[in-house]
This record gives structure tokens, sequence and C-alpha cells, in this order.
């Protein structure tokens, strides 16, 4: 739904909004929610030069329970885009973490600089963005919550916590499953119900655990050591009546009814309870109000795609939104936020809800069936289809017909530029977009958009070789999006209507 556009006003109505803004901090974009998607939004937003706040319930960036457990080789190559893929490498351990219903994918064999998974925690992630954000001079407000928002003509009012109002031109909800931007917007999150209510808890036991996986009737159920030695507990409940916040009884009796004992568990760290539920918002975009993440979208943790989605629609979201307050493209550009994320979350609630099934053993027709899902999976063609779709290196946004390359991520080529050896993804730490000459120097000519893009004469002498898809013709030339897809490929036909949908109209 596009923004009701600034219109006309009277005198008096410019007083009043002029008397209102200079009552309130005002900031170009307002986050809610300092998570990995909304600090990796208020970088990109930073990078970009936009004036960016995130507002954060928490005090600090402290995260006591386990959530995500790490990252998919697409969102490392994301990363690495903007010069801080080691951040995280130092801090984790390099390992196959792609999977499907507990089929290991190893994707040691695909094109790409990054073909593995990295075990860290959430709450390691986050203390890192955060770190990075700080760098960046993006403010946080801190133990406040949003509340409520108006949007006008012109703006949107924002209510926090303790009564500050902040004003911005726009409102991104990063909040969570249980999003309150998303409801306040009356965004319907349509879905599916859930089927089973799993447990996970990090705790001590005075008895020696059942470590390893499994799985029955209920669910599935795992056991395994923490860095700290406690127990990592995931075990499925017998029943999904119980909610709200889980007590140390509702671990002892889903315990017992999978293991026939609760090993003597005592002294929980945390426990938190969640479950199957697939919902997604039908719109990821009202007006001046956008939503990215668990806002957006949910789904089971098996397969371990949330947060790495939740990442990849604040950088696909972040150029445009900047691009848009600064005034260089229309609100329209917007929208494509949506037709090109929407699709992509979709796909994630329906391999996790295929996986869920397969899990959950049942009759021998469900055993079977997940028999042959495992040994397709073992041939090498499935492997690695099913490798790319889980670690997120399949992703294709729907730009038209045209080259393998259109709409896909950029392989990170080892270039050379006026003689020297550069990285591809060196250019776009800066969050610009840039286009690349393969073919004659100073062949291609776009002095109208020069100040929004940069431009390079490259060369390259390797393979071209895509994930999922295998080697494709060598391009003469590719337009390169901030978020690294590629958004042309060819000659200079069709490039002016290219730059003018992604960077805006020519400048005069």
């Amino acid at each position: 739904m596009p923004v009701l556009l600034p219109t006309a006003c009277s005198r008096q109505q410019a007083h009043r909004a002029g008397a209102r803004t200079a009552a309130m901090a005002h900031h170009a974009v307002v986050i809610a929610g300092a998570g990995p998607t909304g600090l990796m939004l208020a970088a990109e937003l930073a990078l970009a030069n936009v004036e960016v706040a995130v507002v954060e319930r928490r005090a600090n960036q402290e995260l006591v329970e386990t959530r995500a457990g790490g990252l998919h080789a697409r969102t490392i190559e994301i990363l690495d885009q903007r010069g801080v893929a080691d951040r995280f490498l130092r801090e984790g351990q390099i390992t196959q973490l792609a999977g499907f219903a507990w089929t290991r994918l190893d994707i040691s064999d695909l094109p790409t600089r990054h073909a593995y998974g990295l075990a860290l925690r959430q709450s390691r992630i986050e203390r890192i963005l955060a770190g990075w954000v700080e760098e960046l001079a993006v403010p946080v407000y801190r133990n406040a919550e949003v509340t409520g928002f108006a949007q006008d003509e012109t703006g949107i009012d924002i209510a926090l916590t303790g009564g500050k109002t902040l004003r911005a031109n726009y409102l991104v909800g990063c909040d969570g499953g249980h999003s309150l931007v998303r409801k306040t917007t009356g965004i319907d999150f349509a879905g599916f119900d859930p089927t089973l209510s799993n447990l996970m808890a990090e705790v001590e036991m005075s008895e020696a655990p059942a470590l390893g996986l499994r799985h029955d009737a209920l669910g599935f159920h795992g056991l395994s050591k923490t860095e700290s030695g406690r127990v990592l507990v995931v075990v499925t409940e017998a029943t999904l009546a119980r909610t709200g916040e889980p007590t140390l009884r509702d671990l002892s009796d889903a315990l017992v009814a999978v293991y026939g004992t609760d090993f003597g568990l005592k002294n929980p760290a945390w426990i938190s309870r969640f479950t199957d539920a697939a919902r997604q918002a039908v719109s990821y975009r009202r007006g001046r109000v956008l939503l990215a993440g668990d806002a957006a979208h949910i789904h089971h943790s098996v397969g371990g795609q949330g947060l790495t989605t939740g990442v990849q629609d604040a950088v696909n979201l972040g150029w445009k939104l900047a691009q848009v307050v600064k005034g260089i493209s229309p609100d329209s550009l917007l929208d494509s936020y949506h037709a090109e994320r929407h699709p992509v979350a979709a796909r994630v609630l329906q391999n996790t809800m295929a996986q869920i099934a397969l899990l959950r053993r049942g009759d021998d027709g469900r055993k079977a069936a997940r028999d042959v899902i495992s040994d397709l999976l073992a041939m090498d063609e499935p492997r690695r289809r099913f490798g790319a779709m889980m670690s997120g290196l399949d992703i294709r946004y729907d730009l038209g017909e045209g080259h393998a390359l259109l709409g896909r991520r950029m392989p990170n080529l080892d270039l050379t530029v006026e003689g020297q050896k550069l990285k591809l993804f060196t250019l776009l730490h800066g969050a610009r977009g840039v286009l690349l000459n393969f073919g004659k120097r100073g062949g291609i000519e776009i002095a109208p958009w020069a100040d929004r893009i940069g431009v390079l004469d490259v060369a390259y002498d390797g393979p071209w070789e895509l994930p999922a898809i295998g080697q494709v013709v060598a391009p003469g030339a590719v337009l390169v999006r901030p978020d690294g897809h590629v958004a042309w490929v060819g000659d200079e036909s069709g490039l002016e209507d290219a730059l003018t949908r992604w960077f805006g109209p020519a400048a005069a």
C-alpha cells in the first residue's frame, strides 16, 4: 500500500506541525526491536547516512536464553559484503550446519567462499551486531517499547513507554512474533496453528542424561552438553494445553513422558516454550510502517532459518528505504520489498512444515517417507539443491526473464581492477550498488547515476558458477544492487530502465 504523500497545508497546519515536531526527537527511520534483524537494518541505514534510531525494551544486549544457534552460508556472505564477517567467524565454529529433517547436508562443494555454516549462539551474534551499530553511532532508546503510533501525510508519531514520543518518516517493526507494531497496524498474520509444543532449557542434572536425539509419536527430543557443562534440553510436550511462561514442573513432566525420568533436573538457567505455528504477515507494509524478521514471519526452529531470513529481510529493505528517505527513489520502490521477500519466507514456512511432518514418528507410511527423503538427499544433485535452499544460497528475486544471474546473489569473484586483484564483495562494503563492465574499457556510460552507484572496468578469467544452477555464461556486464543481488545483465539494452527502477530517475 503506498504511503500518503505530503500535500499542501495551511499556514496554521504547518505551524501546528512545526510546534509538534519541535517538542519531540525526530529520526528518518525508527526501528522497534534490537534483535538481529533490527540491528542489521540499523547498520544498513547508517551506512547509507540515514538518521536511524532503535527502540529496545532490554536495558542492554544481554540475552539469557539460547535462541538461534548459528548462521547459514548466505548470511555469512551478506556480512562479508559489509566487511564484518570476520568478527563473527572469529567467535564461532565453522561447521556443516545445513540439514533437512535431521539429514545433514554437506555444502562444502557449493560455489561460495563460505561453503559452510557458523555455529554461534544468538547472544553472541547480537553482541557483535550491537558493537557494529554502536561504531556507526546509531542511537538506541533502551528500557523502552513502542506502545502506539499514528501516521499522517508527512510522517508518523511513535509513542514509547514512559510518555516519550518520537517523530519519524518510517517505522519498521522488528519486534518479534508477537509484534505490537504489526498488531497495531492491523496487518493479518495468516497461517497455521501449532500442532506441537517444545520446551527448551539449560539446566543441571544430578543423573547422567541420555544424550543425543530421538523422535517418537509426540515429536522430537534432544539432550546435549553446553560449553558451561550444563545440559541443553529440547523436548516435545505431550499436550498443547500448557501455554505462557513454562515452569520447572512443566519441563520435568515433559522429560518423564519421553524418557521415563527427568534425570534429577535442577537449577535452570532459563526455560522457554515454542511451537510449530507457521504464520506470515499478508503484507510487509502498510503506509509508513514496514515489518521484518519474526514480526513478518514465524515458524519452527528446525532447519535454523529464522534469524538468517530476518537478517536478509533487513539487507533487502535497508538500501531501498534509504533511497526513498533521501528522495532518490520514489515511494513505490518500497513495494518491491514485500514482492521479493514475502515469497522467500513463504518457502521457508513450507519447508519447515515439511520437516516437522517428517520428524514426527507416527504410522509406517511417515517413516517410509522419511527414509525415502534421506536416501534422496544422499544423492549429489538433490543434496546440492536442498543444501543451497537451506543455506539461502539459491534465493532468486523475480526480476523477469534473462540471464541466470538476474535476481540471484552475485558471486564473490576475484576481480582485476587497474592491474590490482580485488574481491568483489569489497566493492559492496559501503552498501552502494556497482556496475561492473567485463567488456571494452569505458564501454558503458551512466553519468546521470554516477553519484549513486560505482562503475568499474574489471577483468575476470575464472568460471561463472551458481549454487543449484552450475556453470553459466559469462556476462559482458552486471549491475549489482547494494544487497548483492544482480539487477541487470548484458549490454546497454535495458540498462537505463534497470538503473531507473532500482536507483531512481536520471539526474538532470
